[in-house]
This record gives C-alpha cells, sequence and structure tokens, in this order.
C-alpha cells in the first residue's frame, strides 16, 4: 500500500492529535491529583509527627536537660575568649 501526500498529511495529523490528547491526559491527571490532596502531608501525619516528638522529649526529658546544661556552662566560659 502506497501512501499518497494527502493521506500522509492526515496520518501525520492524526498522530498530532493523539499527542495533545495524551498531554492534555496527563495534564488533567496531574490536576486532579494536586486538588484531591493525594500528593504531600495530610494533618493527620503531622499531628502523629508531633506526637512523637513530644513522647521522645518525655522519655529523654533528663538526657536533653543536661545536654542542654552542658551546652550552655560551654558558652559561658567561652565567651570572655572571644574578642
Amino acid at each position: 500500500m502506497r501512501l499518497t501526500e494527502g493521506t500522509r498529511r492526515t496520518e501525520t495529523v492524526r498522530r498530532k492529535k493523539r499527542r495533545r490528547s495524551s498531554c492534555a491526559q496527563r495534564a488533567k491527571e496531574r490536576l486532579k491529583n494536586v486538588l484531591s490532596g493525594t500528593g504531600g502531608m495530610g494533618v493527620v501525619e503531622v499531628i502523629l509527627i508531633i506526637v512523637v516528638l513530644i513522647g521522645l522529649v518525655i522519655i529523654f526529658q533528663t538526657n536533653i536537660k543536661g545536654i542542654v546544661t552542658a551546652i550552655f556552662r560551654t558558652m559561658q566560659s567561652n565567651v570572655g575568649k572571644i574578642k
């Protein structure tokens, strides 16, 4: 089967339309995902992370206090050395 010039143009136009359609569909899907909130962190995840962090602070409270106290002592003793 031999393609004529008109047939070639028609096929080219069809391919371009398919590409545009495919691109439009992908853009539509991306927009739908963004608007539906499927990406990113939700409120529940943030609350769970905060709860875990508070729990860790409560568990290691004495260790954290010791480290912070040591850091401040070191800073106070070295303040006079800065010129």
